[in-house]
């Protein structure tokens, strides 16, 4: 296995199985046929659990072939469990380039997806999460419990404190995202956010939706480019 240094977690674009020490952004296998990302991915949030209902579970796997079939390449937090594990199983079967991000502490707990286009093993959430924004041009949330929360509070700080305009898309499966909605308008109402919290993503009725957002969105990031 070939090992690489790259301080500044730069990635290889090679089609072969590669160990990479990214400190400090943790440890990377590269794996696979698909060795190269596509020139846009999306970074997904969303349940280490299917939810209640198997719409949930549905939509899930709809986006991970969706994204594929549109040619994207899909980032996520690496488990194989719940809509996590399947978005990433169903862009998998459909040829995307898949990329897991991992802390060390949970391979075990969330039972790491074998067999994924890249897994990046980190020394810590905050790794992880630094990891996710990065390899993003999207985000697309996905309903999902407590961590699906964190982390899209955070990207949305993070964009309210000018640290990147990247776009957030909340996926409203059977209304999951109306009460995250009306928290934001409650915090602006009461006098905690400004107006401009509102602006910070956006809200999808459905996957089809979803994926012609993101259509939309890669043709004017690649006019840009």
């Amino acid at each position: 296995m070939l090992e690489i240094s790259a301080a500044d977690g730069s990635r290889p674009r090679l089609n072969q199985s590669v160990g990479i020490n990214l400190s400090p952004f943790g440890t990377h296998w590269q794996r696979g046929k698909t060795g190269i990302m596509a020139s846009y991915s999306v970074t997904i949030f969303c349940g280490s659990s299917p939810g209640a209902d198997p719409l949930y579970v549905q939509g899930a796997a709809d986006l991970g072939a969706g994204l594929a079939e549109a040619g994207m390449s899909l980032v996520f937090g690496g488990g194989n469990v719940g809509l996590m594990g399947v978005v990433a199983g169903s862009a998998l079967r459909a040829g995307a380039h898949v990329t897991g991000i991992i802390p060390d502490f949970l391979r075990q707990r969330e039972v790491e997806f074998p067999g994924l286009s890249e897994l990046i093993v980190t020394d810590s959430m905050h790794t992880r999460k630094r990891r996710l924004f990065a390899l993003g041009d999207a985000f697309v949330v996905l309903p999902g419990g407590l961590g699906t929360f964190d982390e899209t509070f955070e990207i949305m700080t993070w964009k309210q404190l000018g640290r990147h305009d990247k776009p957030i898309i909340l996926v409203d499966l059977l209304g999951w995202a109306q009460p995250f909605v009306a928290l934001i308008t409650h915090t602006v109402a009461q006098g905690f956010a400004r107006p401009s919290a509102a602006a910070l993503f956006e809200v999808q009725p459905d996957i089809p939706s979803v994926l012609a957002r993101l259509a939309a969105l890669r043709g004017t990031s690649d006019c840009g480019r």
